[in-house]
């Protein structure tokens, strides 16, 4: 089995060294050990930089047993580690220079993904906070009648008493913003609509791992839903401003 970024390949012979694999070929060397893991999810590790496979002339992806060493390596350190992506390429760029380091140990600050939101990084809020309608409507500026619209078109939604967790905070202030630009709720349902469908995708990939028995593959789950979840957001900025872009120019 595959287990290092300088492993077991390195005892066999030239020629098994040499070989070069297809993505489907590198699928199935990891599922053994990643079970998991998909094509996408590879793909997007490359499109990350952490690993750069050779292409034939014709755009096809070849892997040599390095890149599937590396590759395990990469997810073996998001599965027993949950290190975010950015603290996995020091690593990898640090042994690429002879310089082994020892895995860092996350804290729970830590350990939670970075999300790039129109060029600006912000942490996770804690999930424990939680705050009242009065707090909520302060936080924001809005009126009792603003809230209650948003509430109305699904865009804000309360707790089981009454109160609102940070995301739910997060999203009411962005609302409250497009609201001084004249967009109003009702405008909003679109936005609603696609986040909703996006949501259901990311549930579609993450629910197998969340049945899984490994207790460990369970808790990937979480972290590959925050991935995915990035990923959507980055994806969704880019083509509003291409859409933009087209419109303008």
């Amino acid at each position: 089995m595959l287990r290092t970024p300088s492993g077991g390949a390195g005892n066999g012979t030239a020629t098994a060294d040499d070989r070069l694999l297809s993505i489907g070929a590198v699928l199935n060397e990891l599922r053994e050990e990643f079970p998991e893991v998909t094509i996408s999810k590879i793909r997007f590790l490359e499109a990350e930089g952490l690993v750069e496979p050779q292409r034939t002339p014709s755009g096809y992806r070849k892997f040599t047993v390095r890149d599937v060493e590396r590759l395990g390596h990469v997810l073996r350190m998001q599965r027993d580690h949950y290190l975010p992506l950015k603290v996995i390429r020091e690593h990898l760029d640090a042994l690429d220079r002879g310089e082994p380091l020892p895995l860092p140990v996350p804290s729970s600050a830590e350990s939670r993904e970075l999300i790039e939101v129109g060029g600006a990084a912000e942490r996770d809020a804690p999930a424990a906070l939680r705050i009242g309608r009065d707090e909520l409507l302060a936080a924001t500026g809005a009126e009792a009648g603003e809230l209650a619209q948003w509430e109305a078109y699904g865009l804000v939604e309360s707790g089981p008493d009454g109160d609102y967790d940070a995301e739910t905070v997060n999203i009411a202030k962005i609302v409250a913003d497009l609201g001084r630009f004249g967009l109003e709720p009702r405008h909003l349902r679109a936005v609603k609509a696609a986040a909703d469908r996006e949501a259901g995708l990311v549930e579609q990939v993450v629910a197998p791992l969340r049945r899984h028995r490994n207790p460990q593959t369970r808790t990937h789950a979480e972290a590959t839903a925050r991935e995915l979840a990035a990923l959507s957001v980055r994806l969704h900025a880019a083509l509003v401003q291409s859409a933009l872009r087209v419109r303008l120019f």
